[in-house]
């Protein structure tokens, strides 16, 4: 790569800025110019950003921000052709042309009814973690500062309890707003977030770590407020272990403050009651009846006599 003779590059930015309204000759410099700037010492065969899909001229970032300059006043003069340069900058599918794609979508006022759809359609669609973000920062700078009760609504929809798969864009998003945030808007954030720190996933401990750490830099009693509040009545375990975990990256006074709160609690076993042991054995007592005597049968005198004439009579007969 060339040594950047910044005399030159804003030459070359400004040529390219006079296609502005000419997509096909635009698209056509800004391949000559990206070229121009290949580092080839890092260009790999496959030509691949890390962590992405998207192909890459690994062109300086400096080249990108002298076209930026270079092309946001017309942008904002004439959002209808912005727009339709960024979606064949989109679709020319490098990480340089998203990120510029992403930028002009920043510079269209947030009334624009396209402006919304295109954001939404292509942080579904991409993977690379700096397109991801320009798209959740720098494409909505507008709507951020100049509609902030849209912007907000539009968080809101991403962290929605029902759709995990976006909280991740919502915590994003609200990064830049909480620097910008004034005393107003502060409350509603933290509305707005507090049911997400206590859902506490692993997988967004890094973006909720960041956040927390903005919230306080903007407001640390009501951020330390809304942690005690989150830890004293959640039931969620993962609360704790989370915020524990990321606990490393808050500032000391905040550490501080939730020590009591996350210190790990030994886990308590109930005991069985324990059951009275009887010394004595009972054993069942058989009751024996007392058999009474049986009594004779008394044979009537009258039975008596028919017996002994039978027998008497049978005798004779055996004689005779």
């Amino acid at each position: 790569m060339p040594a950047i003779d910044l005399a030159r590059l804003r030459k070359q930015a400004a040529r390219l800025a006079d296609f502005f309204f000419l997509p096909d000759e635009f698209m056509k410099h800004l391949r000559e110019i990206l070229d121009f700037y290949v580092n080839y010492t890092l260009r790999k065969k496959e030509n691949i950003s890390p962590g992405s899909n998207l192909k890459t001229y690994r062109t300086p970032p400096a080249v990108l921000t002298h076209i930026e300059n270079e092309i946001k006043t017309i942008a904002e003069e004439n959002p209808h052709f912005a727009l339709e340069l960024a979606d064949m900058l989109w679709d020319e599918g490098a990480l340089e042309t998203r990120l510029l794609a992403a930028f002009l979508l920043g510079r269209i006022p947030p009334q624009e009814e396209r402006l919304l759809p295109r954001i939404t359609a292509w942080t579904q669609q991409i993977r690379d973690p700096n397109v991801r973000s320009a798209l959740l920062t720098t494409s909505l700078s507008r709507m951020r500062k100049e509609t902030p009760n849209q912007f907000l609504i539009l968080v809101r929809e991403y962290l929605h309890p029902e759709r995990s798969r976006t909280w991740s864009n919502g915590l994003q998003a609200l990064l830049p707003m909480i620097g910008e945030a004034n005393d107003s808007n502060l409350p509603i954030i933290l509305d707005i977030i507090e049911p997400i720190v206590e859902e506490a996933p692993s997988t967004l401990q890094n973006d909720i770590s960041d956040l927390i750490v903005a919230l306080y830099r903007a407001s640390s009693n009501e951020t330390t407020f809304m942690l005690k509040h989150v830890l004293s009545k959640t039931e969620n375990p993962m609360t704790v272990v989370t915020l524990r975990r990321i606990s490393v990256n808050f500032p000391p006074t905040l550490q501080s403050e939730l020590k009591d709160l996350l210190r790990p609690q030994q886990a308590v076993i109930p005991q069985k009651p324990v059951e009275e042991i009887n010394d004595f054995v009972e054993e069942p007592v058989k009751i024996v009846k007392e058999k009474k005597p049986r009594k004779k049968k008394e044979t009537p005198a009258s039975k008596d006599v028919k017996t002994v004439t039978r027998k008497k009579t049978t005798k004779k007969v055996k004689d005779g």
